[in-house]
């Protein structure tokens, strides 16, 4: 369980951070640039909710909470020794839900005949928001596994969470009838 009594701790001030193994690194490692990218795509995810309803609310509540767990992952290095604790990880079963609601809702949305700019309703842009966020995530991510272990599981996540707020974005947007279609070379 998770207890903070004290918001600020000092710990931080001469520029390093502890990972949840106890281990200290610069707030500039690759590894905490991840993880508090993670936490900015739950903060955008959070803007989109102020105008979400139902069910796509219901999915961005369930992805926050996800995506702490995600964090946590990441705070937490692989190194093989014991934690005293078993860590958090994302499982084969929440990419597996992703993709299920993907294909639900992709079934309401008539197929793409151009690319969808950003735009249409609030909630559809703070999704296409998070969503190029979580882009960054899943570079930052795949950067970070040429250096030190990240889960499979975990890069799949992020890749089909990208996937699926770009359709939560359709969605949004009257089930893609209010989509902003990018029209090539329109102001020349």
């Amino acid at each position: 369980m998770v207890k903070l009594n004290k918001i600020y701790t000092r710990t931080g001030d001469k520029g390093d951070t502890m990972l949840g193994n106890g281990e200290r690194r610069p707030k500039h490692d690759l590894r905490v640039e991840t993880y508090g990218t993670v936490d900015e795509l739950n903060a955008v995810i959070g803007l989109a909710r102020l105008h979400s309803l139902g069910d796509l609310d219901d999915m961005l509540a369930r992805i926050q909470n996800e995506l702490f767990d995600l964090g946590a992952e990441l705070a937490t290095p692989h190194t093989g020794e014991d934690l005293g604790f078993e860590p958090l990880k994302v499982v084969d079963s929440q990419v597996d839900r992703l993709e299920a609601e993907i294909d639900r809702m992709n079934e309401k949305l008539e197929p793409l005949k151009s690319f969808v700019l950003p735009a249409g309703t609030p909630v559809a842009a703070h999704l296409h928001h998070a969503r190029t966020v979580a882009r960054r995530v899943e570079r930052l991510m795949v950067a970070l596994s040429k250096k030190e272990p990240v889960a499979d599981t975990a890069l799949r996540y992020v890749n089909r969470l990208s996937d699926h707020l770009f359709v939560c974005g359709r969605i949004a947007n009257d089930e893609g009838k209010a989509d902003v279609l990018w029209v090539p070379g329109k102001s020349r």
